[in-house]
């Protein structure tokens, strides 16, 4: 059984951590990533242990269900890009997105909850590695702060790029997950696109490319989740194995 969360008794004070994917259907990787997320966090591994006591974890592992049922690349049943809809999605024609939306602002309007981060998860056609794109802000202090995350999260996955993140305001990308809600949340949130190439990784040394399987899909959310200990320095709480008793003679 789950160890019961001092974090999930009533009054007291939450540290959320919100995590979605598959807005783009055809992003299938995303899926595998945040399967291993949710592995990992319900499993009884000591980090996971952790992270339950002191975060919670909201996810929604598929905000596109029609367009994955059709089989579509990038829209809904309606026939719409979700992921261009966040600033004013419909509850008739962007039902997920609407929903999801609603919860995070109940959420951020409630003085007990801090929504600190935002993870969006995609698949990445044509560059490799796992990596980050960000939002830019006037305040150099916050967009320092913006990026711990991907530099733990870093030195935690081989086959995560920090050189490949980037930190953008692109027009293009004003309706996305990460853009609105980086502007609606106040100083203390991280709103990221997590990518995840469609084919490969290249590790530090050799430099020759290693094909993505599911599994190696499911480890980087596996690091994902475990680089929370990292950020909120929850090291020290994890219980170690007992260490042998030496022998005397």
């Amino acid at each position: 059984p789950l160890s019961p969360a001092a974090n999930l008794r009533p009054g007291a004070e939450q540290k959320v951590v919100f995590i979605t994917a598959r807005v783009h259907p055809g992003e299938t990787p995303s899926s595998f990533v945040c399967q291993g997320i949710i592995d990992f966090l319900v499993s009884q591994h000591p980090i996971a242990k952790v992270l339950r006591d002191h975060l919670v974890f909201k996810i929604a592992p598929m905000l596109n269900p029609d367009g994955v049922y059709l089989g579509n690349y990038r829209c809904s049943l309606m026939g719409f890009d979700l992921n261009r809809h966040w600033a004013n999605p419909s509850p008739w024609a962007h039902p997920t997105l609407h929903g999801v939306k609603e919860l995070i602002i109940e959420m951020y309007n409630n003085p007990k909850i801090n929504l600190e981060f935002y993870i969006d998860i995609h698949a990445h056609s044509t560059m490799m590695n796992g990596f980050m794109y960000g939002n830019i802000f006037e305040d150099e202090e916050r967009f320092q702060r913006q990026a711990v995350f991907p530099k733990l999260l870093c030195q935690n996955a081989e086959d995560f790029s920090y050189s490949s993140t980037s930190f953008n305001r692109d027009a293009v990308k004003a309706g996305t997950g990460r853009r609105f809600l980086g502007g609606l949340l106040n100083d203390t949130s991280y709103c990221y696109t997590l990518e995840v190439s469609f084919y490969s990784y290249i590790l530090a040394g050799p430099g020759s490319a290693v094909p993505y399987t599911e599994e190696a899909y499911m480890k980087l959310g596996r690091n994902v989740a475990r680089t929370f200990l990292d950020y909120y320095r929850l090291n020290s709480l994890v219980e170690r194995p007992l260490a042998p008793t030496p022998k005397t003679r």
